[in-house]
């Protein structure tokens, strides 16, 4: 065994903005870490299409294509699917992991081969494989399933194949690897409107929950991203609340983590919602806040401004914990120097403070 780059797709999701505006940007690049991998020969990954040979050590190898004209590759890449297809299906432990990680290094890079090995039928059969007792082909099996789904046509796909239950399985189940990549195949499915509530209603998000307390740097990473795709749904804002996201977002508010645009955007959304509320004051949430609106990244104060006007416009309570946390001065900055959006939210919340003094001295 060596330590060479993943075969996993990036998933970095940079989840800024709150539910009013579906705001989500998101970056992808391969390579993103370094994982341990069965050694299958030189990989190649230069041209369109890729074929397999036999190595001189009698392990398949991918080797770039660039030689073959277009038709040609698309007859070899079909070829060399099918004869993967065949090993997925058959009852060789070793013949099933060898097929599932060499489809999955296929379907890293490249989109061609993401949509013939989707044409060829693999998806069914990796879904199944989702509960092999084997780990390293559960973890093949989702990473495959992970890099396919980098293509809109191949997310519905995979739905299709009645995938998310089994994608829960492995989130529950599978080994550290493994559960990160489910939490990212789930996070790239939830891109599909109609998904969030089918995730949602899945029982997923408790264990991506857990995934947020429990998990290492990435699988956290991974678990925030899809929460902040499933909190756009407002049905799947008090499952998240009631999983217990708050006490761990709050934590992931720590500059230390690098996690905090990704924990304040999820935590605007469930702001929203009189239970989300309620929990980010339990969690001590507010100070974090206040906070951020004064450290933070310009899309973070923007979301800690939003979520601050929903704690105070809700509650006379949590406005004079606002105050307390001296949040007027970073306010008053981010109205005048903040992007639209949080100059909006800022001065949306001073004049809310302006008021509700006023409106104290009336009654005296």
């Amino acid at each position: 065994m060596m330590r060479v780059p993943s075969d996993r797709t990036n998933y970095s999701g940079d989840a800024s903005g709150e539910v009013a505006d579906r705001e989500l940007s998101v970056s992808s690049a391969p390579q993103r870490e370094n994982v341990i991998l069965p050694r299958l020969g030189d990989v190649c990954m230069e041209g369109p299409f890729v074929r397999r040979q036999t190595s001189d050590r009698g392990f398949p190898r991918i080797i770039s294509s660039s030689s073959m004209d277009a038709r040609g590759d698309f007859s070899a890449i079909e070829n060399q699917v099918r004869e993967l297809i065949n090993d997925l299906g058959s009852d060789s432990i070793e013949g099933q992991r060898s097929a599932t990680s060499e489809i999955r290094l296929l379907a890293k890079h490249n989109m061609e081969n993401r949509i013939v090995i989707a044409n060829c039928g693999a998806i069914n059969l990796l879904v199944g494989l989702l509960h092999s007792p084997d780990a390293k082909i559960q973890e093949n099996a989702v990473t495959a399933l992970l890099n396919l789904s980098l293509s809109d046509i191949n997310k519905i796909a995979i739905v299709n194949a009645d995938a998310v239950d089994p994608l829960v399985h492995v989130l529950e189940t599978g080994n550290p690897e493994a559960k990160e990549n489910s939490a990212a195949t789930l996070f790239s499915l939830s891109f599909i409107e109609d998904n969030r509530a089918r995730i949602g209603q899945s029982g997923a998000v408790k264990p991506l929950v857990d995934l947020l307390g429990n998990g290492s740097p990435r699988g956290k990473k991974d678990a925030v991203t899809a929460l902040f795709n499933l909190s756009i749904l407002n049905e799947n804002k008090g499952r998240i609340v009631q999983a217990d996201a708050l006490r761990h977002l709050v934590e992931l508010m720590d500059p230390a983590a690098g996690m905090v645009d990704k924990a304040v955007a999820v935590l605007a959304n469930l702001a929203t919602i009189q239970e989300g509320r309620t929990a980010i004051g339990q969690a001590r949430g507010i100070p974090a806040l206040v906070e951020v609106v004064e450290l933070g990244s310009a899309k973070a104060k923007e979301n800690a401004a939003a979520a601050l006007l929903q704690l105070c416009t809700n509650s006379n309570r949590f406005c004079n914990i606002v105050l307390q946390e001296d949040a007027v001065p970073p306010l008053v900055a981010l109205s005048q120097s903040g992007t639209p959006r949080a100059r909006e939210k800022a001065r949306a919340l001073l004049s809310y403070f302006r008021s509700q003094r006023h409106g104290n001295s009336g009654r005296r």
